[in-house]
Parts: structure tokens; sequence; C-alpha cells
């Protein structure tokens, strides 16, 4: 049984799978009200300032420090790369998450970014932190296989339509998938709540500068208050989200951490129901224990041991 010390990341990861669930039927009750970018950067500007208190109350007043032109020079670097993970973690992940929102209903579009988990794996053994087994190679199968289920009802449809949603969202997975993986090196040297705080304000910059495009600023002042309250409500829980999420990732390795985004289809088809009456499907059940089954063989080895 794991220890009380390492159980809290686990939990982390665990209520990080129920919030992207959760935002992912939020968002899909105001995105025909807010353009994609529009509300994306609303989500992390809220996100952000919820964040901001807590990374002011533990690091300011700065502290001085001695050090030289070499270290000053790899921390500006190390800024630079956390300003780029941001930017691709919340700006483009999220874009492309809300894009997809538009055309795909919330439980098959939580099905499809559940594959993040198994995309990390592939990222992480790619990279050489880890080798792909037998167990992991039955998991991916086995998750794809849910989310071809989960998609059947329109693979047989006589007129599909086009596919952009589905794509936007399987990219915006792997997207995330890549900076979980890549986001690890960070965390080992910086404390969790900067390294949120900076990522989040570099995609809120980004997004700034990209959501006037959108011409939406008339479509969120009319916004009624009963919209207002969804959109702070995915701005709130992604702040308090995501400096969970990177906490378990700094004390975890990233394929155990992502294996809980598992509850995130089972999450959004809850709300998805109950929120928006958005019907399930018979194929959501079979599925939806498809890919947790996936998830479980995928996961159940002992944590690889990170290199370097």
């Amino acid at each position: 049984m794991s220890s009380p010390v390492r159980a809290w990341p686990l939990l982390a990861a665990a209520a990080t799978g129920v919030q992207v669930g959760a935002a992912i039927a939020a968002s899909r009750l105001v995105v025909t009200e807010v353009p994609p970018l529009t509300l994306a950067f609303l989500r992390y500007a809220i996100g952000f300032l919820c964040l901001l208190p807590l990374v002011l109350r533990h690091f300011w007043p700065p502290a001085p420090v001695d050090i030289g032109p070499p270290a000053i020079k790899s921390i500006a670097f190390d800024l630079g790369g956390m300003a780029a993970l941001g930017v691709v973690q919340f700006a483009l992940v999220i874009a492309l998450l809300n894009f997809g929102l538009q055309t795909v209903a919330a439980a098959p579009a939580a099905l499809i970014f559940s594959l993040f988990p198994l995309l990390t794996l592939m990222f992480s053994a790619a990279l050489g932190h880890e080798r792909i087994t037998p167990s992991l190679l039955g998991g991916v199968v086995m998750s794809i296989s849910g989310v071809a289920l989960s998609l059947a009802p329109k693979l047989t449809a006589p007129h599909t339509g086009h596919w952009w949603g589905e794509a936007a969202v399987l990219l915006a997975a792997a997207l995330g998938a890549a900076c979980s993986v890549l986001y690890r090196p960070y965390l080992r040297r910086y404390p969790t709540l900067p390294v949120s705080a900076w990522a989040m304000l570099a995609s809120v910059l980004f997004l700034g500068a990209l959501a006037p495009s959108e011409s939406a600023w008339d479509r969120v002042l009319a916004l009624t208050p009963g919209s207002w309250a969804v959109v702070v409500f995915i701005g709130v829980s992604s702040g308090v989200g995501y400096a969970l999420w990177l906490y378990a990732l700094k004390h975890a390795p990233a394929t155990r951490v992502t294996a809980f985004l598992a509850l995130n289809p089972l999450t959004a088809a809850l709300l998805g129901s109950w929120w928006l009456g958005e019907p399930a499907g018979a194929t959501a059940p079979p599925a939806i224990a498809l890919i947790a089954a996936g998830l479980w063989l995928a996961t159940r080895a002992p944590a690889p041991v990170p290199r370097g």
C-alpha cells in the first residue's frame, strides 16, 4: 500500500481527471456563445488570477539570491522553455479542444481526449524514459478500441460529414501529452506554483493577442449571468486543477499521473447528460470500460525509474 506521502500526488491526479471532464462539459455549454480562442483566453486569465495570490504569498518579497551570469542565463533559458510549454499546453491545446467541442459532443470528445495518457506513454518511451512492454501495447490497443467503439455510430452513418472536430480534439491530446513529459525537468528545478503561474501567464498573453481576431468581445459582454458563472467555473477549476496537475507530475511519473485522466470521459459523459441532455448512447458504457481496462493494463507495472 502506498504511504500517505505518495498518495497525495495520486489524489491530485485523480482530482485533475475529474476537473478535465467537468471543464469539457462546461465548455460545451458556452462554446456556441464564446469562440474557441476567446474562451481559452478567459479560462486562463481567470485561472492565472486565482494562482497569483498564492504565488505572491509564498514568494514575495523575494529573498536576495547571489547568482552569477551563467546561472542567470540558465534561468532565462528555463523561463523561455516554460513559457513555450505554457503556450502549447494552455493556448493551443485548449483552443483546439474548444474548436472540437463546437461539433463534437462532450462525451465523445472526452473519450478521444482520454488517449492523453497513452500518448504520454508513447512520448516517454520515444525519449527513452521507459520501455514499451507487451502490457503497454495491449493497453494502447484496448483503449484505442474503446475510442473506436464510442465513435461507431458516426463511423457507420451514411453521411458522417467532416472530421475536423475529432481531429482537433486528438491533436489537443497529443500536444498535451508531449507537454506532460517535457515539463518534468523544470518541475525538478523549480516549485510548482511559480511554474504553473508563469506558464499560464505566457498563454494568457499569447491568447490575448489572438482573441481579438474573433471579434467576440461584444458577445462576451452580452453573456448572461448564468453563462458568466460557467466561464468563471471553468477558469477557477482550471487554475486549481493545473496546479494540482503539476504537483502530481513533480512527485510521480508522468505515466502514472496521466492514467488518471481515465476519469475524464466518465465525468464528461455524466455531466453532459445532466447539463446538456446529450444521450450517452449504447456504446458509451462498454467504450469507457475498454478505455479504463486499457489504462489499467498499460500502467499496472511498477513505475519506471526516470533516467538521468
